[in-house]
């Protein structure tokens, strides 16, 4: 199946995903890590290829990734048209899967006690992954997943003969409109299981400031961001020249929203001019021009602080 001279060895490879897990990783990159970058599955792909290149002793090119698949809840299209914008954001997503040659995988979210739950995910996921694997017989297969739950299936695998690695991450941050520490760890068990542990949250600060071209193409582009495929979002476009002053409503993880009638307005941490997230609160008074974006939504654009008024 494979060479065994050093440094041709080809491999075969697998990548699974936890589709909640990847989007909450992604998100935080995107909001709350001042890289401000979605990650980009298929710079992803290529870092597991260099990364098992590296512990396998061979070349990326060597490395094919011959499945990709991500599992995920999803609402009921009854439940998304409640949520703005939410069937055209799980198509898009769905867009960016295909594209990058993931197969997805879905289960219908539950209402259990008043509150929408995954059930079952981490069950399909870890059926399929093992599956796969007695069928295709892959030589390494990688979990993006954070869950202790994913042992048992890790320790399958091994007994098949396949290596694990594991892309994890732990971080925390405080959240902007609550005040809330909220902390993302992965199981201890799961790190110490695997044969290939790798701890991204350190290999991604890593390179980013060594400006490692690998770990940067980690991210999607400034101009493809929030999940449209590359060139599919027009900037938004302003409806006049007129500023308008008004107050910050919420804020979120990297975007929030201003007071303005007749439904507020919505804006992004890009979109502020001479003025860092950071600095804003709840209340704070702010200068914008209003722009309508490719969904026909009000969004708030070069947002300054109030000029000073002569007197």
């Amino acid at each position: 199946m494979s060479n065994s001279s050093t440094g041709s060895k080809a491999l075969k490879v697998g990548v699974f995903y936890d589709g909640s897990y990847f989007n909450h990783v992604s998100n935080y990159y995107n909001y709350v890590h001042p890289h401000h970058r979605r990650v980009h599955i298929g710079g992803l792909h290529e870092f597991i290829k260099h990364m098992v290149a590296e512990r396998e002793d061979t070349r990326p090119s060597l490395c094919h990734i011959i499945d990709a698949h991500f599992f995920r809840g999803r609402f009921s299209a009854r439940d998304a048209m409640e949520k703005n914008n939410q069937l055209y954001y799980d198509r898009v997503f769905d867009d960016v899967l295909m594209y990058n040659g993931v197969q997805s995988h879905y289960l219908p979210v539950k209402d259990l006690m008043g509150r929408k739950r995954e059930k079952g995910i981490d069950v399909l996921m870890a059926l399929e992954t093992y599956e796969l694997c007695m069928l295709k017989r892959f030589d390494v297969v990688a979990l993006i997943a954070s869950d202790g739950d994913h042992v048992p299936l890790v320790r399958k695998l091994h007994a098949l003969g396949c290596k694990t690695m594991l892309l994890g991450w732990d971080f925390e941050f405080t959240e902007q409109e609550t005040g809330e520490l909220q902390t993302t760890k992965t199981s201890t068990d799961l790190w110490n299981e695997v044969s290939y542990p790798l701890p991204m949250h350190d290999l991604i600060e890593e390179g980013l400031k060594d400006d490692d071209e690998v770990v940067r193409d980690l991210f999607v582009s400034r101009d493809s961001r929030d999940l449209e495929p590359e060139g599919d979002r027009p900037a938004p476009q302003l409806i006049d020249e007129t500023r308008h002053r008004s107050a910050v409503m919420s804020l979120m993880n990297g975007y929030g929203f201003i007071r303005f009638p007749d439904n507020n307005v919505f804006f992004r941490h890009e979109d502020l001019d001479g003025l860092t997230f950071e600095e804003l609160t709840i209340g704070s008074e702010l200068e914008f021009q209003v722009a309508i974006n490719h969904r026909g939504q009000r969004q708030a654009k070069n947002i300054t602080w109030p000029k000073e008024e002569t007197v």
